[in-house]
């Protein structure tokens, strides 16, 4: 699963449009689509969307005995 098809379902489950979004992290709906449809979405952002959708964002390396290393 890709970035943006993530964050497309977030949306989906949180009943709410991309470009609702887009605008909630000061951005306009059509330089956000762009960033979708490139994949370049940043850490960041991604943590902007969590916060504004009032979700965790995790992004880590997990070691086979479980541990974590992440921001």
């Amino acid at each position: 699963m890709t970035t943006s098809d993530m964050i497309r379902e977030l949306c989906e489950k949180k009943n709410i449009s991309l470009a609702e979004l887009a605008r909630c992290i000061g951005q306009s709906p059509q330089n956000f689509n762009k960033k979708l449809k490139r994949g370049t979405v940043s850490f960041e952002e991604m943590m902007e969307i969590a916060e504004n959708l009032d979700v965790k964002y995790e992004q880590a390396f997990v070691l086979p005995n479980g541990e974590k290393i992440q921001f």
